[in-house]
């Protein structure tokens, strides 16, 4: 086969350091146009991003010339770079450490999408802790609680 392609779709989600609630309704949209940006730059897709004040969820259709790896740590670093220059309120800002990745058939890519675009709705009721721990039990990662909210 003279080609490599691939529709590799994935679901990436990390919140704030301590899940502080440091991400304002008047940031993120600017936030959110701005991790879509980095993605873009990594040569990855970035369908549909979304979030509440502790943490972001993003939807990627992932390059073939990239690890998921690599993608995270150049979403997280220079998202967390460009928010402390936005406000002396954001000064300390951090992401945590971790983040969770799944895998998304893409025959569910519109299901993920409004799922992303209902993140103030669905966290009315939830904790982000409980969806978290939700996605985890949902895909089958195994999960030590100690080391999760780092």
């Amino acid at each position: 086969m003279p080609q490599s392609l691939a529709n590799v779709i994935i679901h990436l989600v990390f919140s704030t350091k301590d899940r502080a609630t440091l991400l304002s309704s008047a940031i993120r949209p600017n936030l959110h146009a701005y991790l879509a940006t980095v993605v873009r730059t990594t040569g990855c897709e970035c369908p549909r991003i979304g979030g509440t004040a502790d943490h972001v969820h993003l939807a990627v259709r992932l390059s073939r010339m990239i690890t998921i790896a690599q993608l995270v740590e150049e979403v997280k670093t220079s998202s967390s770079k460009w928010l402390k220059s936005q406000a002396p309120s954001l000064a300390i800002f951090a992401w945590q450490r971790g983040y969770g990745v799944f895998s998304t058939n893409p025959a569910d890519l519109e299901t993920l999408l409004a799922y992303i675009d209902h993140q103030e709705e669905h966290h009315l009721t939830r904790t982000f802790q409980d969806e978290y721990r939700a996605f985890l039990v949902k895909y089958g990662v195994a999960y030590d609680e100690r080391y999760v909210w780092d």
